[in-house]
């Protein structure tokens, strides 16, 4: 059959994502993957560099997605299917592009895992993420905020004259466009990705990517890559270097025979063809290749701890397999970020596809002959010629203009395009994607104001861009453009000024909350936990007088914005009076949340350290007894030990172990 692309709609037991959280991102990021400087010395020099190159300090601009839940019902997902005689490919547009299922017809194998359920969790940068199948990640260290977002998507020419996918969308953390191109050769096993990171800027930016393949494991899958070393790093913050396969007597490469989980950057060496594959005990399996600009392999590992195993449940549901994720990226770790110039651009061609090799060979205990067999069969499948080949004629056809729309992203590329009038042939990002969230920018731009929000509605995401910190510094100064342009300062490092900026908007604004909440953040990341709780005290009680003045109360429940503001701006309150000592008005705060709002796992968490720091531990821990689930709880979280530690010396129950090192 001929290659073709066609919408469809999956159909999965899926929990909402829900509201965005309202409050702007100004905490530092909580990104597990760090080390400190010390680590850095046994590095080599370019690996160390790119570690210490432009961190992410905060997500801004974008907003954190924490307002999802653990209840599933069936939910229809917009999907697009590229097809020919040999893949099935369903890709989830409005989900980050993600490849939700590569299915080979001749063997009827599925080559990646494919989670029967949609569950977010706070894995992402910016909350929610979910796992299995093949992910773009792009921007900072860890899952991209794309992650549950869509991105635009439509039919281009292939390079060999039949119908490749293109899907784009502009990343915000770096603010950067990027494509990726997927297309099925006439009778090909294997699909081809072309992907393009472009800098449209003159600063020279840095750029992650990874691209990541969510794989079935089972006690005899192996993953082989060609390299005898890997960096490994745990949840202990720590990077070092071991050998492969065997770390401490444990042969790693077999996913659930480590105990924690754990990351293996394999170090590649530079002349060596990239690949890395994931086997059976047959020896059959996926195996992904790529031109030589994407040299980083991974492999990631629950392994067989609680902890692990509790993680590998809690993102899919009980009696499914489970998996591993085997990566590749532009850096030898995920700890990098790589130096990409003004007008430049990054580019390679990956391919995905069966691989079917000798399971005596796979499975011996010769390392050099495992890796040997893969890479001749790989040879034998998918040439290396032909990969570079097939890159080269894809850079032809990557500026080429889509056709129909089959899918539509955010309007933030369009917002840039139209401020710089960036040139960039390929991915079109047109006027018509502009929406609600663009259009005060627009008016900035355009008039050189920004309007505030109709009624009681909370401000709208701030765009913290350099050029858009300099339109807010010569807009006119009213409370609005002073709580926007603080958050642009907060981002930028300029904390006193931002500090200046949201004091100067405090005293004549009428909607006060939004800046007391910012000079509440800007407290307590100062230590100052008093004042801080003093600002949160009060910013509360101004939000519930605004919905008091409006006709309801922050206890309404009966809109959905207003109830993910309320519990935001709470559970930061709840907190910040809990840190200061002030449990009688954190008790006065959660007792004024909405009732269902209070019956959410998170909220039930602050109830039991609320009971705990009232002196009422047997109370606290009737809460554990009963259960419940925070559906939001961060990976890496040790938040459940640390309180059952407080409340009792028991053995914490495995539904609340979800420890991630030892």
């Amino acid at each position: 059959m001929a290659t073709s692309v066609r919408r469809a709609v999956l159909t999965l037991p899926a929990a909402p994502l829900g509201p965005e959280n309202p409050l702007p991102a100004l905490s530092a990021l909580d990104e597990t993957h760090t080390v400190d400087e010390r680590a850095r010395r046994g590095m080599p020099r370019d690996m160390a560099r790119q570690v210490g190159y432009a961190p992410l300090r905060t997500v801004l601009p974008v907003r954190i997605l924490d307002g999802y839940g653990r209840e599933r019902t069936p939910a229809d997902l917009d999907a697009l299917v590229l097809e020919n005689d040999r893949l099935r490919v369903t890709v989830l547009p409005g989900l980050g592009g993600r490849v939700h299922s590569l299915h080979h017809k001749p063997t009827g194998r599925e080559l990646v895992y494919r989670n029967p359920v949609l569950q977010p969790a706070c894995f992402a940068l910016n909350g929610a993420w979910f796992s299995g199948g093949i992910e773009w990640n792009i921007g900072a260290t860890g899952h991209t905020t794309l992650s549950c977002a869509p991105v635009h998507a439509a039919v281009v020419p292939a390079p060999d004259g039949g119908e490749m996918l293109r899907l784009w969308e502009w990343e915000r953390l770096r603010d950067l466009p990027f494509q990726v191109d997927l297309w099925l050769p006439e009778d090909s096993d294997f699909l081809y990705v072309g992907v393009r990171i472009r800098n449209p800027h003159e600063r020279t930016a840095p750029v992650y990517w990874w691209s990541n393949i969510a794989v079935e494991e089972d006690e005899r899958t192996r993953v082989l890559a060609p390299a005898t070393e890997a960096w490994h790093f745990g949840y202990e913050r720590d990077l070092r270097r071991v050998p492969v396969p065997e770390v401490a007597g444990t042969d790693v490469t077999y996913p659930p025979r480590s105990v924690f989980p754990a990351d293996y950057f394999y170090e590649v060496p530079a002349g060596e063809r990239k690949w890395i594959a994931s086997l059976d005990g047959d020896g059959q399996g996926l195996v992904q290749t790529s031109t030589d600009a994407l040299r980083g392999r991974k492999l990631f590992v629950w392994g067989a701890g609680r902890g692990g195993r509790r993680w590998q449940r809690w993102l899919t549901e009980p009696g499914t397999p489970g998996y591993a994720e085997i990566q590749a990226g532009l850096a030898r770790t995920q700890l990098e970020h790589v130096p990409l110039e003004g007008g430049g651009e990054f580019s390679w061609l990956e391919a995905y596809g069966p691989l079917a090799a000798d399971p005596g060979a796979v499975h011996g205990a010769d390392w050099g002959a495992a890796r040997a067999e893969v890479a001749d069969r790989l040879e034998a499948a998918l040439p290396r010629a032909d990969v570079d080949a097939a890159y080269e004629a894809w850079l032809s056809c990557a500026d080429v203009r889509p056709g129909e729309r089959l899918a539509t992203g955010s309007g933030w590329g369009a917002l840039e395009v139209l401020r710089a009038g960036h040139k960039l042939p390929g991915t079109p990002f047109d006027e018509d994607t502009l929406g609600d969230e663009q259009a005060p920018w627009v008016e900035l731009l355009t008039n050189g104001a920004l309007p505030a929000p109709g009624g009681d509605a909370a401000p709208g995401p701030t765009l913290v861009a350099r050029h858009w910190r300099d339109m807010l510094e010569t807009a006119p100064a009213d409370p609005h453009t002073e709580y926007h342009l603080g958050v642009a300062q907060w981002h930028a490092g300029d904390l006193a000024q931002a500090v200046r900026s949201w004091e100067r908007g405090l005293e004549p604004a009428s909607s006060r909350w939004p800046l007391l909440r910012c000079l509440a953040v800007a407290d307590r990341l100062g230590g100052h936990r008093e004042r801080a709780a003093d600002r949160y005290a009060e910013a509360f009680d101004a939000l519930c007088a605004e919905r008091a003045a409006d006709g309801g109360d922050c206890g309404d429940g009966g809109d959905e914005a207003r109830t993910a503001l309320c519990a935001a701006l709470g559970r930061e309150a709840v907190t910040a009076l809990l840190a200061a000592g002030r449990t009688a008005e954190a008790r006065a705060v959660q007792d004024r949340l909405p009732p269902g709002v209070r019956e959410r796992g998170a909220f039930v968490l602050a109830e039991a350290r609320l009971l705990a720091a009232e002196g009422r531990k047997a109370e606290a821990r009737a809460l554990f007894d009963a259960g419940f689930e925070v559906a939001d709880l961060r990976e890496g979280a040790e938040t459940l030990n640390d309180l059952w530690a407080e409340l009792t010396d028991d053995p914490l129950p495995d539904a609340y172990e979800y420890r991630m090192r030892p």
